[in-house]
């Protein structure tokens, strides 16, 4: 049941990486967001929230930036809290 799930969270990863934002889209981007989702998997949050509030703080991160999402979402909490609103992220 795990894998198609994180199956789909990387298909949606890709597709909203290249759908959304400003095309600044690198190509560790996906990378990126999938292990984020990977990482917040377990927060009780849908998949589709999970891959907005990823996709959300990938987007706010510099593209020179080494530090996982998830690392640097802890140092950036107006930014977590901000991608949180959008994604609908419910107890945060």
């Amino acid at each position: 049941m795990k894998l198609p799930i994180l199956t789909l969270a990387a298909a949606m990863t890709f597709g909203l990486i290249l759908a959304g934002g400003p095309a600044r889209a690198d190509s560790d981007d996906a990378k990126w967001v999938a292990q984020c989702v990977k990482d917040n998997k377990d927060e009780g949050q849908t998949v589709e929230v999970i891959t907005s509030y990823c996709t959300c703080m990938n987007n706010k991160m510099s593209s020179n930036e080494t530090r996982s999402i998830t690392q640097w979402e802890k140092a950036n909490k107006r930014e977590m809290e901000a991608c949180s609103t959008q994604a609908g992220w419910k107890g945060r």
